[in-house]
């Protein structure tokens, strides 16, 4: 490892990274945008769903480097060969994130907001998919983080990312180039990640005050007798 040659290439490393994470992102937030309608359809009607889930199961069966090169006579060797690739493999794991957040949304909550007046489209927005959210983030957090890795196979068909630093490490036997590219996709998943997280809390508030009320309640069950 010559830890010398990343500050002298650090302008070049810092480019990639927004490369890798600029193809990682795009795609898992264009497949939420399209997941959301068809999992609340397959949520809905029932018989949807199978039909649906097949088919984004067949499309993550195929290989990624394949698909690349599949979609190169449409798209050619651009980014958007890679965001359209990405964006197909993010449908397999954000879909049944959005029909499994809904179905778990209780009967009696659903049944209470059409007691108050709440209409369908309304009882959706304003209680199902808030409910709904940590489960459909939990999948779109799997999606970007897969996105950000296979961006990086996008290179072996002439689109920039951190796979640039896998190939010419290895074509010139430098593996300090292969292990920064490797740090480099890591961190980029972790900071997403945690960025998605903090998404989550800022919009499912009360989550926070159920866990705070379950320590509360924890707490006072393991206390010693005698003691407050």
């Amino acid at each position: 490892m010559i830890w010398s040659w990343i500050p002298g290439n650090g302008a070049m490393i810092w480019h990639l990274i927004w490369e890798n994470a600029y193809l990682g992102v795009v795609p898992a937030l264009i497949g939420l945008a399209i997941s959301l309608p068809l999992g609340i359809a397959a949520a809905r009607w029932r018989w949807f769903y199978p039909p649906v889930l097949t088919a984004v199961n067949v499309i993550y069966g195929i290989p990624g480097l394949a698909l690349f090169i599949a979609l190169i006579p449409a798209l050619g060797l651009t980014d958007t060969n890679v965001i359209v690739a990405l964006t197909l493999f993010s449908l397999c794991v954000i879909v049944p994130n959005v029909v499994g957040g809904l179905r778990a949304v209780p009967e009696p909550v659903r049944q209470a907001a059409t007691a108050m007046g709440y209409g369908a489209v309304r009882r959706l927005v304003q209680v199902e998919l808030p409910l709904a959210i940590p489960v459909i983030i939990a999948g779109l957090r799997v999606a970007v983080v897969s996105s950000i890795s296979l961006a990086s196979v996008g290179q072996l068909i002439g689109v920039s990312s951190l796979g640039y630093l896998f190939i010419d490490g290895l074509q010139r036997d430098f593996p300090t180039e292969i292990y920064v590219g490797l740090a480099a996709i890591i961190l980029l998943a972790l900071a997403c990640d945690l960025v998605l997280v903090g998404i989550r809390r800022a919009l499912t508030p009360w989550l926070r005050g159920q866990r705070q009320a379950t320590r509360s309640v924890l707490v006072r069950a393991l206390a010693p007798a005698g003691r407050p």
